[in-house]
């Protein structure tokens, strides 16, 4: 968690992919929330000139770059998916990079609270870095329907993708929040002013803590 003198509340915002976090994200700046990216960060850390990316040419092979000398992440994604041990190494060199960039913007930043959108929050043993897990949830079966139609994927790969990662039920045990994201974008939003205003209220010192929400879509 963060530093118990710190006047900033820290929300950890996650999901499972296709769950809807990037407009949950993009609805939390529209009320001038500072919103820090740790997929953003990620690809920073490994630009060319970069000491994790030369890491990773020696743990994986000149395959992973292209002709430029810059990460081809589709050529890495295949050499690690699927390969638990391939998938750590890689975890090793870019997670603690990612971490140190996450604490440096997060101290940066202004405003009453802060969001980190960390896909990966739990199994990256970041959860320490926030006071709050907000969770954008989503049933599987919408879950795979929206994966196939966003990534122009068969059932097969959306399936392998959606099991890689944390289940939902225990994705969900961490979470503080719960946004339950069934609707529209437009009710994904309302949903989002709606913890935000808690939020405000908890910064603002009006209550000393906030009861955990789950938040259906209105109407439901």
């Amino acid at each position: 968690m963060t530093s118990p003198g710190s006047k900033r509340l820290t929300i950890g915002l996650t999901g499972g992919v296709a769950s809807g976090k990037t407009t949950a994200a993009r609805a939390f700046e529209a009320h001038g929330v500072t919103v820090i990216d740790a997929d953003r960060l990620a690809r920073r850390v490994v630009e060319p000139e970069q000491p994790a990316l030369e890491e990773i040419r020696r743990a994986f092979g000149d395959q992973v770059l292209d002709a430029s000398g810059r990460l081809d992440r589709a050529r890495l994604r295949r050499v690690v998916f699927g390969d638990d041990e391939a998938r750590q190494r890689l975890e090793a060199i870019i997670h603690p990079r990612v971490r140190e960039a996450l604490i440096a913007e997060r101290d940066e930043a202004g405003g009453p609270y802060v969001v980190l959108v960390v896909p990966l929050l739990v199994e990256s043993q970041l959860h320490d870095l926030v006071d709050r897990i907000l969770v954008v949830d989503v049933p599987e079966h919408l879950q795979l329907e929206r994966l196939m139609q966003r990534d122009d994927i068969d059932e097969q790969l959306a399936r392998r993708m959606i099991d890689a990662q944390l289940p939902r039920r225990r994705r969900l045990a961490h979470a503080d929040d719960v946004l339950l994201n069934t609707g529209s974008p437009e009710q994904l939003r309302e949903l989002v002013r709606r913890l935000h205003q808690r939020y405000m209220e908890l910064h603002n010192g009006a209550r000393k803590s906030l009861p955990p929400q789950h938040l259906p879509a209105p109407g439901q």
